[in-house]
């Protein structure tokens, strides 16, 4: 950073002549605004943001969480505020946009801002190569000037943030505890630490790869390398250090007598380390004393052997050594992305990530901060050859050829630093983006272990519109040029008509049934009924006993199933007395509906999934009571669009049914409403994502079983869904069961796409034959089934085939 700046100041005016950019330069780059400035009017309005707002390198926003704000780490809200009239959203990264996106939905707590002292200032405005170097340190893991156009056809790159996952924490006299976010790392400061009216500022930081000194034959390890800060070394205390390690070792009397669980200190990052003796240890757990405390301090727990002796190889043969896995990808998926496969020598797996080696075409990117999208653990008695391998789940997307398959090398896993791997996933066609799901196999080449998990990716990218602040004028021609492009295709609902089901196809009853216990979605009959039945598909469910296969039929204005070898199928022709078989469509809708009574669902996720995808909310607003209403009811941001519209509707009937919660159920009026306007592929996804929810409450402990049946997992396979949900005790608790339950019927149901008629018939199927049917007092289930084989006798009798005017 000693280069001489002078002659691109000197020479700067002669640059402007042939530069067709130079106008716009000093908008972006602060070191060359005085010479622009000299071609140009001085009422100028292209300014530095630093030369409006020195203040922005040297604090926190109090706008924003400072561990979710983008590279910039610039208070975002008010450049957007203060810039949009003279700067255009180019000038300003895309993680901005998206990271106030994710603001607006989900509004987190905000932080603390820190104070800037007036020195500060003052060196910023006085010293040049002050302020150029904190603007080139600001900028190193930035990328800002990237075409928000195609955003949407960008390979996922454009989430960079700069991040460096540490902790700060001030305590007084009474001392506390402070973890690393995250991660099994504490410190326990004691009661008298310091003074009275005195404070110690704790830090914690792990830096993922430890030094390099540590790993070999004798000594492996199983802890990051953690830097703990102090700021008051007037102390009277000792201060305790707590991790929990990758490893324990193993009760055989050799393993005891020739390895232990140490830890290593120094006050240098490099070292020399040194063996501390005030430990102690339990299982895979270690407490350390640090006594000899300075301002800056580094740890490291190992793994030491004081000799090996055969058939030892290494020390790994004197442990239990656990591999920590985590699957990292961007903050959005894109339709070309590359998700990153990364074994740790220790169990501290951060929450983000910043991968330098990413390739693009052959071409190194600039750093990037990647995300966790999933993780996984598993035990590995000794260093050996893996191979990894990724699969799409889903159709749509598929891994690149040549990296569906890597080989980590046994010397790699020696040396306890981080190992990588990148798999690039591509979207096939030109189809809709959306989250999915793949499997990540990771196979120990000299033996048969495998090992499996699943991942869920997270969603696209949110569309950016509405939230870029674009010059008036610029806005209106681009609206012009390109309005055929970004309009949604006008959808017409068809008007709803309430009249006569017809029906073709009928049953006479051979027998009378008759139940002493009723069941619910069970037909009653008497033998010679004559019974409407809605098509001729069947459906398998468990009756009183056994599992049946029955037909859905109608009999006194009541929807139900009858066994299919009760009745003598007859057409229409065939059929004497229909009276007691007939049924509107109205009636039909709102029977059919029924199981939504008493599923459990998510609002957030039932309201933008109706947002996103009904397109008309005057539609939506008269079939559900609202038909009143006109745009003066919507406030300004809710003009421009539908879809903040619709969910505006939704949620004004859910407040309401929520005044009225005897009489009005939210779900049920919703689904109503939506099969009247003919929204049948909204309603089937909506019943599969509340049955899978369903389910995984009321299965609780006994998904363990049905994953055994329906997928054949392991014990290892079950406990690696349960491990993420474990409490403290390394245990899921009983009523947190249904999480590791929704994952795995979520990630089984990924696989059936669109065919969701299958998924749940084979649910249905399945829960029927555990050992204690959950279907048996909870029949929710077979109702949705019933309902999604009625939606085409619905669909030909309460919606006319003729366009309405």
């Amino acid at each position: 950073l000693g280069t001489d700046w002078s002659d691109v100041f000197k020479h700067g005016h002669a640059v402007s002549k042939t530069n067709p950019f130079w106008n716009e330069l000093s908008a972006s780059n602060p070191f060359i605004h005085d010479i622009a400035a000299s071609n140009r009017n001085k009422n100028n309005k292209y300014l530095s943001v630093l030369k409006e707002n020195p203040f922005l390198f040297s604090k926190v926003s109090t706008n924003r969480d400072s561990l979710a704000s983008s590279g910039d780490e610039l208070d975002i809200d008010c450049l957007l505020r203060k810039t949009s009239v003279r700067r255009s959203g180019r000038s300003k990264s895309v993680s901005d946009f998206l990271d106030i996106a994710d603001n607006r939905r989900f509004n987190p707590h905000k932080t603390a801002s820190q104070k800037t002292s007036a020195s500060d200032v003052t060196w910023f405005q006085n010293d040049r190569e002050a302020y150029r170097m904190a603007w080139l340190s600001h900028r190193q893991l930035t990328r800002s000037c990237l075409d928000l156009e195609a955003m949407s056809h960008s390979p996922g790159w454009a989430q960079t943030q700069a991040t460096d996952i540490h902790v700060v924490c001030k305590l007084n006299h009474e001392g506390g505890s402070v973890q690393l976010p995250d991660s099994d790392i504490n410190v326990h400061v004691p009661v008298g630490h310091v003074l009275p009216g005195e404070f110690q500022e704790v830090g914690l930081k792990a830096i993922l790869n430890p030094p390099p000194s540590f790993n070999n034959e004798l000594c492996s390890t199983v802890s990051p390398l953690i830097e703990l800060t102090l700021s008051n070394l007037n102390t009277r205390e000792a201060i305790f250090l707590e991790v929990k390690v990758a490893a324990k070792v193993k009760n055989d009397p050799l393993s005891q007598v020739m390895s232990d669980i140490v830890c290593f200190f120094s006050h240098n990052k490099e070292g020399p380390f040194k063996k501390l003796e005030n430990c102690y240890t339990y299982q895979d757990t270690i407490q350390v004393k640090l006594k000899d405390l300075s301002h800056i301090m580094y740890t490291v727990i190992a793994i030491q052997a004081n000799k090996i002796q055969p058939p030892a190889t290494n020390v790994w043969d004197y442990v239990h050594r656990t591999i920590s896995v985590g699957i990292y990808g961007p903050k959005y998926i894109h339709p070309s992305f590359t998700a990153v496969f990364t074994i740790f020598g220790h169990n501290y797996i951060p929450g983000k990530l910043t991968i330098c080696d990413i390739k693009k075409a052959g071409k190194s990117m600039p750093p990037v901060v990647f995300q966790l999208w999933g993780k996984h653990t598993f035990l590995l008695e000794k260093p050996q050859d893996l191979n990894i391998s990724l699969k799409s789940c889903d159709p749509d997307f598929e891994v690149k050829m040549e990296d569906q398959s890597k080989h980590i090398k046994e010397e790699e896993l020696k040396t306890g630093e981080m190992v990588r791997q990148q798999f690039l996933f591509s979207m096939l066609g030109c189809r809709e983006m959306h989250f999915f799901v793949f499997l990540v196999q990771i196979k120990v080449l000299k033996s048969s272990q495998v090992t499996q998990f699943h991942v869920t990716t997270p969603d696209p990218a949110p569309k950016l519109s509405g939230i870029i602040n674009r010059p008036k004028r610029l806005q209106k021609r681009k609206e012009i040029k390109s309005a055929p492009l970004f309009l949604i295709p006008t959808v017409k609902y068809p008007k709803f008509q309430d009249k006569t089901l017809s029906i073709n196809t009928y049953g006479v009853a051979l027998k009378t049934v008759l139940r002493q216990n009723k069941i619910d979605y069970l037909l009653e009959y008497f033998k010679g009924d004559t019974i409407a039945l809605l098509g001729e598909d069947k459906i398998k469910a468990i009756g009183q006993t056994k599992i049946k296969e029955w037909y859905v039929g109608v009999l006194r204005k009541k929807i139900g199933l009858v066994h299919c070898k009760n009745i003598k199928v007859i057409s229409r022709e065939q059929a004497i007395d229909t009276a007691d078989s007939e049924l509107t469509t109205r009636s039909l809708v709102e029977q059919i509906s029924l199981p939504f009574k008493k599923l459990t669902y998510i609002y957030s996720v039932v309201l933008s999934t109706v947002s996103e995808s009904v397109y008309d909310w005057r539609a939506l607003a008269e079939v559900l009571g609202y038909s009143q209403m006109s745009l003066d009811d919507f406030n300004e941001a809710l003009a421009d669009k539908e879809s903040e519209r619709v969910a505006h509707i939704v949620k004004k009937m859910k407040e309401d049914c929520h005044a009225n919660k005897k009489k009005r159920l939210f779900l049920y009026e919703l689904i109503v409403a939506l099969l009247k306007i003919d929204c049948q592929g909204l309603v089937a996804r909506l019943a599969q994502d509340t049955i899978i929810l369903t389910s995984a409450v009321k299965l609780g402990k006994y998904w363990r079983e049905l994953a055994e049946k329906v997928a054949r997992l392991t014990k290892q396979q079950i406990e690696a869904y349960e491990v993420p949900h474990q409490g403290i005790n390394g245990v899921v608790a009983l009523e947190m069961m249904w999480k590791p339950a929704y994952d795995f019927l979520y990630t089984w149901g990924a696989h059936y796409g669109d065919g969701y008629r299958d998924l749940l018939q084979d649910l249905q199927s399945a829960l029927d034959k555990m050992k204690n049917p959950i279907t048996k007092p909870w029949r929710e289930l077979t109702g949705t089934l019933i309902l999604v084989n009625c939606m085409e006798v619905l669909r030909a009798s309460a919606f006319s085939k003729m366009e309405e005017e």
